[in-house]
């Protein structure tokens, strides 16, 4: 009765998977959220600097720091909410097993060639 080992079940693995990928999007929404408010500070301390303060009169930077600013806003956005739909947990996965699946071919194929060049008949005839 004690002496059973209990095997992690694929139920509790995958819900340790869900439980972690859920964790990573809140993670990447957060900070989307943290980059938003600190642009809008920013923005608007960009925009006292140049007019309130009178730096830089003649060339308003200001407006082209904070469009540069939001065109990376945007590509934060982008990459939190549209990409990661394409490019997810899902997607992850399959390219993981391509991956191992590459890994294992080429695994064979070197043990096959090790095999070819040293077969083991040979080397046990060479211990004798």
């Amino acid at each position: 009765m004690f002496s059973q080992k209990n095997k992690p079940s694929e139920i509790a693995t995958e819900q340790h998977e869900l439980l972690e990928y859920a964790q990573k999007r809140i993670q990447d929404k957060k900070q989307l959220y943290r980059h938003f408010v600190l642009f809008l500070i920013g923005s608007v301390f960009f925009f006292l600097i140049n007019k309130i303060f009178n730096y830089g009169q003649d060339y308003d930077w200001s407006l082209w720091a904070i469009l540069l600013w939001s065109f990376f806003l945007i590509l934060h956005l982008f990459n939190v909410f549209v990409t990661h739909k394409f490019m997810g947990r899902d997607w992850e996965r399959e390219q993981r097993e391509k991956l191992v699946k590459k890994q294992r071919e080429r695994i064979a194929t070197l043990q096959k060639e090790i095999e070819t060049e040293f077969p083991v008949s040979q080397i046990n005839k060479k211990q004798s």
